[in-house]
């Protein structure tokens, strides 16, 4: 009875081994509760993203206006010359005037609603990622400003030339600049040629 109680261990493993090395049921069962688990997956910080989105929308904004106003008015015709046409003749500075005045009074009225959207948005904001949008948002509004200041002041000195018959030749060479060259950019003082000219020697200036 002892040897048999002895060669039981060795019998199963016979037994096993008789069985073609095939997996008991247990240790199947045991082989397939045991995955590899996986790690799971990052959670994304969605909610930082979107506190940026506000600063973001109005940089687009602010950006389009920049576009828009710092550029003549497009509801104006262009100026249709006839064969023989004296250049710079009372039509095409009456044309030129009606341009850069109508030019001047849409970015005086983009300065007022500047003014009154920082003073009526001028409340103090409680958390600090609206604090810092509302600074980013004045910040792109005075950089408007500025710039909206400088175009207005070549606008007034355009309108000066205009009053002294100055407009439409070069400041250089005394050419003219031409009627669609103004048309583009009305406040130009250069012929293409200086301006080309221009823009080079202050290219070779700035990398030397």
């Amino acid at each position: 009875m002892i040897e048999k109680a002895k060669r039981k261990p060795g019998s199963a493993a016979a037994a096993g081994k008789a069985a073609g090395g095939k997996k008991t049921p247990a240790a199947a069962t045991a082989h397939r509760k045991a995955p590899d688990k996986k790690k799971p997956a990052a959670a994304p910080a969605a909610p930082a993203a979107k506190k940026k989105a506000p600063a973001a929308k109005k940089a687009r904004s602010a950006n389009a206006r920049m576009t828009a106003h710092h550029e003549p008015p497009a509801d104006i015709a262009p100026y249709k010359k006839r064969k023989g046409e004296e250049y710079m003749n009372h039509k095409q500075l009456d044309h030129f005037r009606m341009i850069l005045t109508g030019w001047k009074k849409s970015l005086m009225q983009e300065v007022d609603r500047t003014v009154t959207h920082m003073k009526s948005d001028s409340s103090n904001h409680a958390d600090s990622a609206d604090r810092a949008t509302q600074e980013e948002g004045f910040s792109l509004e005075l950089r408007e400003r500025d710039r909206e200041r400088k175009l207005i002041r070549k606008i007034d000195q355009a309108i000066t030339r205009l009053d002294n018959n100055e407009f439409g030749y070069c400041k250089l060479c005394g050419v003219e600049i031409g009627i669609r060259r103004l048309e583009a950019r009305p406040t130009a003082t250069m012929c293409i040629d200086c301006k080309t000219f221009d823009e080079i020697k202050e290219k070779q200036i700035a990398s030397a």
